[in-house]
């Protein structure tokens, strides 16, 4: 079923097919965005505005698509590339969304979203989580508090299991 919006009282189809499904134009309803042309601000999984973070030179080889400016959902913790050229940087302005609570600012908070958003297959990406969990260590972070307490915080419903991923990382990092 497509979705429709209300222009004028007519009947107006919005499927990008040109199919001929239509909603009465009595009420007005957000359009469903076709696959591909999703909002750049909002996570794609779970639809929350996305944190915008500027990714440090030393570690953007570990952000999805290198990019120099990533998105981070405040709820399920996914981590997306942002359009953006290689030396922008994020827009800090208070009106957005703030990451968890336990998320530090700076560089090993940074760092730290980026490992939490390779934790889905951590056999696959272990040397990107080995060299983030250590670059946020030698920024002061505590990695596994910081895990502790996102898997505690009730607004947070992340894409892994955090305290089971915890574990796996402990001993990730042990050997």
């Amino acid at each position: 079923m497509s979705v429709a919006t209300a222009v004028s009282r007519k009947w107006v189809p919005v499927r990008p097919d040109g199919g001929d499904d239509l909603v009465p134009t009595a009420s007005f309803r957000r359009a469903a965005v076709p696959a591909g042309m999703a909002d750049p601000d909002r996570c794609p999984a779970c639809d929350h505005e996305l944190v915008r973070v500027s990714v440090p030179a030393d570690i953007r080889e570990y952000a999805p698509e290198a990019a120099a400016v990533v998105g981070s959902c405040p709820r399920c913790l996914r981590v997306v590339p942002l359009d953006a050229p290689a030396d922008s940087v994020a827009d800090d302005s208070p009106a957005g969304p703030e990451p968890p609570d336990a998320i530090p600012p700076g560089e090993g908070g940074t760092a730290l979203l980026l490992a939490i958003g390779c934790l889905d297959s951590v056999a696959l990406n272990r040397p990107a989580i080995q060299a983030l969990v250590e670059h946020a260590e030698r920024a002061g972070v505590d990695a596994f508090l910081a895990l502790d307490r996102l898997a505690a915080d009730e607004s947070v419903d992340a894409h892994v299991d955090l305290t089971r991923r915890r574990r796996q990382l402990e001993s990730m990092l042990d050997e």
